[in-house]
């Protein structure tokens, strides 16, 4: 597993070269249907990206993260969804909800697997 300043600083490269290679190819995802929600689907990796890093910021400042940062991380994700498509909003937006499920899942079974089992008697 990675430490918290390289998971920060890959998770932030990512989101800079995934965005910017969505917004050259940002005609190429307006193109057809398919290719509309492929570019939703490719902005919700935007929006995981940058909860990674804003979780990953929070952490080494020695912050929890919480809501605050899934916000910001949707808003920034569904604005540049709007630069490319208005169908990619709407795409994005539900792509972000079944990672940020899928995230929250995997979080739980990692903190409930790190947690000492206590027995009461």
């Amino acid at each position: 597993m990675a430490s918290t300043g390289r998971s920060m600083l890959l998770s932030l490269l990512l989101f800079a070269v995934t965005l910017s290679l969505l917004e050259m190819y940002r005609a190429k995802f307006a193109s057809s249907e398919l290719m509309t929600i492929a570019g939703g689907f490719v902005c919700s990796l935007l929006f995981l990206l940058l909860l990674t890093f804003i979780g990953n910021y929070q952490e080494a400042s020695g912050d929890r993260t919480g809501w605050g940062a899934v916000v910001v991380a949707q808003l920034v994700a569904l604005i540049v969804a709007g630069t490319v498509h208005r169908v990619c909003i709407t795409t994005c937006f539900l792509f972000s909800a079944g990672l940020l499920y899928e995230v929250d899942k995997l979080s739980g079974m990692i903190l409930a697997r790190s947690e000492p089992k206590v027995r009461r008697h």
